[in-house]
C-alpha cells in the first residue's frame, strides 16, 4: 500500500498586532499565549498571518493580508524590495532603525551579559544610508527569478540574470536593475557587463547543473577614488575574455584595477585561484589620516569605508593610548586596526587565522613605514600562547573584534589570565559579545558601550565595548 504523503497545515491567524522588534529583523506578536515570530512587518502593523513552523514554545509565520500599517513605516525606495535580501529594513525610517538597533544591543547585553552596564553612549548613525558599500559581488545565473507579478502577467521575460542571491535559495538569482548599496559608477558597470554577455552565445552559470561560463563579477570602490573590477568565468576564453574587459576599459576610464579568474571550481570561492590582472594596478587603496591600505581582490577590508573610520577611531579612544602601549589587536584581519592605531603605541602585535590577510598587514605597514606592528598567522587559541607573551610581553591594551561566532573560550580564558588593563571588544553580533562579556566579568568591568551603524537598511549592527580590569584584589 502506497504511502501518502500529507503536507501539514497551520492556520491563518487573522488581525493579529505586530508587537516588536526583535533578533534577525524579524517582528513579534502574541496569540493565545504563543509567540509569533514575522518577518517583513513593522512593529503596529495588522496584519494576517500565516503561519509556517510550529513549536511548542514558538511560531513562525508571514504576513499575506495588511489590515492596517505602522506609522513606523516608510515607503521603499528600491523597485526590488521584498524579493531581494539586501536591504530588508527599507520600510521603517532610518531613525527608527536606529533606535531599534540600539535596542538589540542594550537587550543582548542585559539579558545574555547579566552584567552591570553603564549608560549606553546613543548609537553612531550614518550620514549616507545608501551608497554606501565599497564592495558588492553579483552572481550570473542561466534561470533567474521571476516575481509573483511578473509571473501573474503571462509575458515573456529574459530569464539569464546577474544580480543578487534570493534568500534562502543557492539556485535562484534576482536580476538587478538599480542597486541602492554601491555608489557609481557600480549600476553602470553591472548593466553594460550584463549587456554585452546577453549578446553572446556562452551560457550563464546554473548552480544546480554547476555548469556554465559566465559565473561572477565583483565591484569594489575605494575613497582615494579608484576602482577594481574582477571577472569570474568558468573556463578560459581568451577572445571573449578580452572582449568584455576592454569594452570596460574603453567605457569606464575610472577603472584602475581590471582583472579576472578562470574558476573552474564547483563552488564560487576564488581565495585559492590565480587572479589575472588585464590592465591597471592589481589592487587599489582606500586611506585613513594619511595611512594608505593597500586592497587585493582577495583581500578584507571593512564595506563601509566612510563608518569604519569612525568604528577605529572610537576604538583608538576606548584604548586611551598615550604611546607607551603595548596592544594586542586579535583577529586582525588585514591588520587595519593594528595600523591604525600603531602611531599611538608603543608596539602592537596583530594575530589572524587567514594567511594571506596577515601578508596585506605587513604589506600595510610596509607603505606607510610603519615599524612597530608584528604580525602572526595561525589560529587565536594556539598563537596566543604562553610563548607569545614571554616573546612580546603582557598587553597594555587588547584589541578584539572576532567574527560573528565571537571568542572561542581558550581565547577567554587566556584573555583572563594576561589581565590587560585595557579590553576594546568590537563586534559585529551582541549576542556573542554578550557571552563573552559575561565570561570576562570575573577580572573585568563595563565602562564604555557605543553602538555604531555600519549597514543601514539592514538588521546588522557594530558594538564596542570597553572592559576596564577589576583590582587584583577584588
Amino acid at each position: 500500500m502506497r504511502k501518502q504523503n500529507k503536507k501539514q497545515k497551520f492556520e491563518l491567524i487573522e488581525q493579529i498586532r505586530i508587537e516588536e522588534m526583535v533578533a534577525e529583523g524579524k517582528c513579534l506578536a502574541r496569540h493565545n499565549n504563543m509567540v509569533i515570530f514575522v518577518g517583513g512587518v513593522a512593529p503596529g502593523d495588522v496584519v494576517d498571518v500565516q503561519v509556517t513552523k510550529k513549536k511548542k514554545s514558538f511560531m513562525e509565520g508571514r504576513a499575506v493580508r495588511f489590515h492596517s500599517y505602522s506609522d513606523l513605516r516608510v515607503e521603499p525606495f528600491c523597485e526590488h524590495f521584498g524579493v531581494c535580501g539586501g536591504c530588508k529594513w527599507q520600510h521603517l525610517s532610518y531613525d527608527t532603525q536606529l533606535h531599534y538597533k540600539q535596542k538589540q544591543v542594550q537587550d543582548n547585553l542585559e539579558r545574555i551579559g547579566k552584567v552591570a552596564l553603564p549608560a549606553f553612549d546613543p548609537i553612531l548613525g550614518n550620514d549616507q544610508d545608501r551608497y554606501y558599500r565599497n564592495k558588492l559581488e553579483f552572481t550570473f545565473s542561466w534561470n533567474g527569478w521571476l516575481t509573483n507579478e511578473q509571473i501573474n502577467s503571462g509575458q515573456e521575460f529574459e530569464r539569464r540574470a546577474l544580480g543578487f542571491h534570493i534568500p534562502g535559495r543557492f539556485d535562484k538569482i534576482l536580476n538587478i536593475e538599480h542597486c541602492y548599496l554601491q555608489p557609481d559608477p557600480s549600476n553602470a558597470i553591472r548593466l553594460a557587463v550584463r549587456d554585452y554577455a546577453l549578446n553572446l552565445d556562452l551560457p550563464f552559470y546554473d548552480a544546480v547543473k554547476q555548469e556554465g561560463f559566465w559565473r561572477n563579477l565583483v565591484i569594489r570602490t575605494a575613497n582615494t577614488g579608484e576602482l577594481m573590477v574582477l571577472l569570474l568565468v568558468k573556463w578560459d576564453e581568451p577572445e571573449v575574455i578580452t572582449g568584455v574587459l576592454d569594452m570596460l576599459h574603453e567605457r569606464f576610464p575610472e577603472i584602475t584595477s581590471l582583472q579576472y579568474v578562470v574558476n573552474p571550481k564547483l563552488n564560487d570561492t576564488y581565495h585559492d585561484q590565480e587572479v589575472i590582472c588585464y590592465k591597471g594596478s592589481p589592487y587599489i587603496h582606500e586611506e585613513m589620516e594619511g595611512i594608505r591600505f593597500r586592497v587585493g581582490p582577495k583581500s578584507f577590508y571593512q564595506t563601509n569605508s566612510e563608518q569604519a573610520y569612525e568604528l577605529y577611531k572610537i576604538t583608538r579612544e576606548f584604548a586611551g593610548l598615550t604611546g607607551n602601549e603595548l596592544v594586542y589587536d586579535l583577529y586582525t584581519g588585514a591588520g587595519t586596526i593594528a595600523n591604525f592605531v600603531a602611531r599611538q603605541s608603543r608596539e602592537v602585535i596583530g594575530i589572524e587565522y587567514v594567511p594571506s590577510a596577515i601578508e596585506d598587514a605587513k604589506i600595510n605597514s610596509g607603505i606607510n613605514n610603519i615599524t612597530n606592528t608584528t604580525f602572526y598567522a595561525g589560529d587565536m587559541k594556539d598563537i596566543l600562547s604562553d610563548d607569545l607573551i614571554a616573546r612580546h610581553g603582557r598587553p597594555d591594551v587588547v584589541i578584539t573584534d572576532p567574527p560573528r561566532a565571537g571568542m572561542h573560550p581558550d581565547v577567554v580564558e587566556k584573555l583572563q589570565q594576561l589581565h590587560a588593563d585595557r579590553i576594546v571588544y568590537v563586534s559585529c553580533n551582541p549576542a556573542t559579545q554578550a557571552r563573552d562579556i559575561e565570561l570576562l566579568s570575573d577580572k573585568y568591568d563595563v565602562l564604555r558601550v557605543q553602538p555604531v551603524d555600519m549597514f543601514p537598511q539592514t538588521h546588522h549592527v557594530e558594538n564596542i565595548v570597553l572592559l576596564k580590569s577589576k583590582p587584583v584584589n577584588s
